[in-house]
């Protein structure tokens, strides 16, 4: 089984999720997706596996941070926006057997194993 993990190495929920998925035995590829960002199918096909909006997927403070807030953006436009400030996406996000779960908290990811 593959598990990719989307992962900000400062985020404790995402430490803590990366720790979770250790300790029970597997090793994710690790994707730290602020030094490389997903493309714009990537993000859709996360956003459709998490049967979430884009906006869903947007951290409020940091959306607003970078100008992502204004509800007059379509989805396309919040897209690339997360794309170019990838701090925006919510984390972490792990796919495992073509489903993905947001890790809050860490044990959600469990649902997918």
């Amino acid at each position: 089984m593959t598990v990719v993990m989307y992962h900000n190495p400062r985020c404790s929920k995402s430490r803590a999720t990366l720790s979770l998925l250790r300790d029970r035995g597997i090793e994710p590829e690790v994707v730290p997706y602020l030094d490389a960002p997903p493309d714009a199918d990537t993000v859709r096909r996360l956003l459709q596996l998490l049967k979430m909006a884009p906006r869903d997927l947007m951290r409020k403070k940091e959306a607003r941070e970078a100008g992502l807030a204004d509800p007059d953006l379509n989805d396309e436009a919040l897209i690339a926006g997360m794309i170019a400030h990838p701090i925006v996406i919510e984390r972490p996000i792990v796919v495992a057997n073509g489903r993905a779960r947001l890790g809050r908290p860490p044990e959600a990811v469990l649902e997918i194993l």
